[in-house]
């Protein structure tokens, strides 16, 4: 049975607390009303957006570069306020709350983020509990330990824990900031183009790990940023296609990967397909 995800709450410390409640009604993890973002030159980067994530939902968010991508998870990751517009995130509304409560509870991949070489896997997993560049291992317990394990485990670096960083491929490097992002038991999962610059072994690696976090971890809902279609995740449920800074399409991922809102989304005319539940797209071919 899938589990109840009781809403979130500010508690008296300023952090966020969460409880498992069957009858409780889960409330949205992200809601965007309006939301708009420009530059001090007064260019758009975000026009209006409004956006609704809710517990367990897995999002894909999609389009050209330019389109607006990094800033609306920046937003969405609480490290970025938008220029006009509301934003409540895990039951904090921006400008009046403790925007750093919020951020610890959100877990991020980004691009390129910095890993020390000479940390062992198990240590760029334990180093997310504290969200620092180096591991906190005074502040590891039984509970920690086996969270670790587990984490390992679930994205296929058990054999890994005491191989240095530095001897890792880049795809099992992935995989370990993944799993370092879900050390702090995060609610949602913020993922930056997590497949760029992967192999096709390491690609396919990395969202199979991807399918079975989603059904490990029912609650947690997950937003992936890609150029790619063929780099989601076949758990992934909804999608939000931008383009210049304005929302094509959002909602349930087969509603809006249609050949018509993808080539829109992308500028140039675009054939969908989808096999397997993995989702494929090519250039429509153009006969002269």
């Amino acid at each position: 049975m899938r589990e109840q995800c009781a809403p979130a709450k500010l508690g008296r410390v300023g952090l966020l607390a969460f409880s498992l409640n069957p009858l409780s009604v889960p409330e949205p993890l992200l809601t965007m009303n309006g939301v708009s973002v420009w530059t001090a030159a007064g260019a758009h980067l975000l026009r209006d957006i409004s956006w609704q994530i809710e517990p367990g939902e897995q999002w894909a968010l999609l389009g050209p570069n330019g389109a607006g991508k990094s800033t609306l998870l920046a937003i969405a990751g609480a490290t970025r306020h938008p220029s006009t517009g509301e934003v409540t995130l895990l039951g904090g509304k921006f400008g009046a709350c403790d925007m750093r409560a919020l951020r610890a509870q959100v877990g991020m991949v980004e691009p390129t983020p910095r890993l020390l070489d000479w940390l062992t896997a198990e240590d760029v997993v334990v180093s997310g509990l504290t969200q620092t560049v180096r591991p906190h291992w005074e502040r590891v317990g039984p509970a920690e330990l086996r969270r670790i394990g587990e984490l390992l485990q679930l994205f296929g670096c058990a054999q890994l824990a005491q191989r240095e960083a530095r001897t890792c491929s880049q795809g099992e490097r992935q995989r370990l900031r993944i799993a370092r992002a879900l050390m702090p038991e995060p609610r949602l999962l913020l993922l930056d183009e997590p497949a760029t610059g992967l192999d096709l072994p390491a690609r396919e690696a990395l969202l199979a790990a991807l399918s079975l976090l989603s059904r490990s971890h029912q609650c947690l809902a997950c937003v992936t940023v890609s150029h790619h279609l063929e780099d989601l995740s076949p758990a992934t449920t909804h999608a939000l296609l931008l383009r210049e800074g304005r929302a094509i399409a959002q909602g349930p991922i087969d509603a809006v990967l249609t050949q018509k809102l993808v080539s829109d989304c992308f500028g140039i005319d675009v054939v969908v397909q989808r096999e397997g539940g993995r989702w494929f797209a090519r250039a429509a071919p153009r006969w002269t």
